[in-house]
């Protein structure tokens, strides 16, 4: 799947593909700033004390601004 990186499309672009990404339902590949990477279903993107965070089914909520870039997973198989 293709990596798409916050520096090619911007905070703006990668919001639109967390926000994709709650729509959907599928999970993202999330690499991290400090070099962590996670596997989980966006459920939410929100926005606090002018932030925003992509709220995770399994994991912490992660401040936009931490995300480096995402690669959408493989769509579930009926």
């Amino acid at each position: 799947m293709t990596r798409i990186c916050k520096d090619d499309v911007g905070r703006c672009g990668l919001i639109d593909v967390l926000e994709e990404a709650v729509l959907t339902r599928r999970p993202l590949a999330v690499q991290l700033a400090s070099g962590e990477t996670l596997i989980d279903q966006v459920v939410d993107v929100v926005t606090e004390g002018g932030d925003d965070f992509a709220v995770f089914r399994t994991h912490p909520r992660v401040s936009v601004g931490d995300i480096i870039a995402v690669t959408r997973a493989e769509p579930p198989k009926p």
